[in-house]
């Protein structure tokens, strides 16, 4: 790099060197690697707050129809469908019953029909007997 030099001042073109330039690259783009890994991350989350989302709907579905159908459940273990949109998934009901025997704990488990081997969520409510 060529100066002009004076008595008093060194005048030198403005501009940033290479190695100035490739710092600052590789700054950009680890900021930028860190970003997008950011932004998987909370898509995934995003994926799976929806799955249980729609979970939960359907255990409470199933407990909204027994309490509303005034359904005295049998005491027993049963599954059934209970797709939401277009997850699928399969509800798992346990009822058991409780010392007072005008009530009945009722479970209901949803689990993902492609792996069952996870409970996704689990509600439970105790129902009382309307008649």
């Amino acid at each position: 790099m060529s100066c002009v030099t004076s008595h008093r001042h060194r005048a030198c073109p403005a501009g940033f060197t290479l190695l100035e330039v490739l710092v600052a690259l590789v700054i950009v783009c680890t900021a930028l690697g860190a970003s997008l890994r950011a932004v998987g991350s909370l898509m995934q989350n995003s994926s799976g707050l929806r799955v249980v989302m729609m979970a939960s709907w359907s255990a409470e579905n199933r407990l909204t129809q027994i309490r509303l159908g005034q359904e005295w459940p049998p005491i027993g273990n049963r599954s059934f469908n209970c797709a939401q949109g277009e997850l699928q998934l399969i509800c798992e009901e346990h009822v058991l019953g409780t010392p007072n025997p005008y009530f009945r704990r009722v479970e209901v488990s949803v689990f993902d029909a492609n792996s069952q081997q996870s409970r996704i969520v689990k509600l439970t409510q105790v129902i009382p007997n309307a008649h």
